[in-house]
């Protein structure tokens, strides 16, 4: 094992009040209490390196830092608290079934970061519920150069764990806001001039038809009751995702890829000369 720095204090008993703190954040109600966020696992942690986040609390086991040296002293000198804890104790932290030996609490300023005014392309969620769902979505809007997301506050909530994982850290790359109505937002967008896209069943155009060359907001809603009625009053085009009729629909997170990436293609080729 690594030496320790004088300043990373250990913990051996699962009865130590940071394990409790910390088991408290995988619930909204603890994260919202506390003003914190958890990390688990090394690919979240180097995301959140990478992005230099300043972390309230590292905690690591002695086998993740012989793997991770490097990574384990970046943690320690951007942490305020840095601990070396036994892997019973890390495993009462972490939400997982099998953590992998690391875990960080993220102040939610570290997290929470206000879109641009008048993004090119932004993304806008209404009531989705299912956590896997909301984290592949943050991960596509990421990798199709989504600016800025905005989400109503019965979405299911960006800051746990399962959307965190499931997005693979890109949620820490992604300015987002969550707030009770859309309403005033979209109302915004509309005045600037922004196209306000929705995806409907019937929609007269297709989403092939759309010029994504133009400051664009796309608009989705819960998987099972879709967009409200005030919502897609104030879209200005309601499109559809052609398929074969036998499908009902689409998963909401198969059809923001398929939009998003409709839009980068076009964004691509307008800036690709010929």
């Amino acid at each position: 094992m690594y030496p320790l720095p004088s300043d990373i204090a250990s913990i051996t008993s699962t009865q130590n009040p940071l394990v409790k703190q910390l088991r408290q954040l995988h619930q909204t109600k603890g994260r919202k209490q506390q003003g914190q966020l958890l990390l688990e696992g090394t690919h979240l942690l180097e995301v959140a390196l990478a992005e230099e986040k300043q972390f309230n609390h590292g905690c690591f086991t002695a086998v993740w830092q012989s793997k991770n040296p490097t990574l384990a002293d970046r943690l320690v000198a951007q942490s305020a608290y840095s601990y070396l804890v036994s892997g019973e104790v890390l495993a009462k932290m972490a939400s997982t079934v099998n953590p992998d030996g690391v875990v960080a609490t993220l102040a939610m300023n570290q997290f929470w970061r206000s879109p641009p005014i008048r993004p090119q392309l932004g993304l806008v969620l209404e009531r989705l519920q299912d956590p896997g769902n909301l984290g592949t979505i943050l991960r596509t809007a990421a990798a199709t150069g989504v600016e800025g997301i905005w989400l109503t506050d019965d979405c299911v909530d960006p800051t746990s764990p399962k959307v965190l994982r499931s997005s693979a850290g890109s949620s820490l790359l992604l300015p987002q806001q969550q707030q009770e109505s859309l309403l005033p937002v979209l109302e915004k967008f509309q005045a600037q001039g922004l196209q306000l896209i929705a995806t409907v069943p019937q929609g007269q155009q297709t989403l092939w038809e759309i010029d994504f060359q133009r400051p664009t907001i796309v608009i989705f809603g819960s998987e099972g009751q879709g967009l409200s009625a005030p919502v897609l009053e104030l879209t200005t085009q309601q499109v559809a995702i052609p398929q074969a009729p036998a499908v009902e629909s689409l998963n909401v997170a198969i059809a923001v890829g398929v939009m998003l990436y409709e839009a980068r293609r076009q964004q691509w080729s307008a800036s690709t000369p010929n």
